[in-house]
């Protein structure tokens, strides 16, 4: 589908095809279509707004719970860590710290065998809590889960921010 020309624009045709259009003014469009806006990612629902974010970031906000799952297995784990946030959020706790740990290092190729740590993952709670996070019940209770700043642990803990009571 064209659009029609407006007198204007063919009388500016005509003044640029017989070279006089140097010396007049170019007529404002008129009924064009407006540019088209920039795509917007989604924001996410719920969430930290932007203060409470960099506060986080940089370990700036003071820490309501701490729960430490060194030493626990994967299922006592994860029951430990279910138990302590939904407690946490009923008492009205908003910012919790959840210490996994980071893992213990890889073996040394010149490190004694040891059959009992032979097949075992390493670092499974640092690996294993995001996803627990992640799922019901859970997911419903937080607004935002991140690594933790370097003076609460860094990439061995995480901070949980939960929501509001409902």
């Amino acid at each position: 589908m064209s659009r029609r020309t407006t007198k204007d624009e063919r009388d500016l045709f005509h003044a640029v095809l017989s070279g006089q259009a140097l010396a007049r003014k170019v007529p404002p469009a008129t009924k064009s279509k407006p540019a088209a806006k920039a795509v917007q990612p989604a924001k996410p629902t719920g969430g930290v707004d932007g203060h409470t974010g960099e506060k986080l970031r940089r370990g700036e906000l003071r820490v309501d719970a701490k729960l430490d799952l060194h030493g626990l297995t994967e299922a006592v784990a994860h029951r430990t860590l279910q138990s302590f946030m939904l407690s946490a959020q009923r008492r009205g706790d908003k910012l919790l710290l959840v210490v996994t740990g980071k893992g213990a290092p890889a073996a040394d190729s010149d490190a004694p065998f040891d059959l009992e740590l032979a097949g075992r993952r390493r670092g499974v709670l640092k690996a294993m809590v995001p996803r627990w996070l992640g799922e019901p019940p859970l997911a419903r209770l937080i607004a935002d889960a991140r690594q933790a700043h370097r003076r609460h642990g860094g990439d061995g803990a995480l901070y949980v921010y939960l929501r509001k009571k409902p």
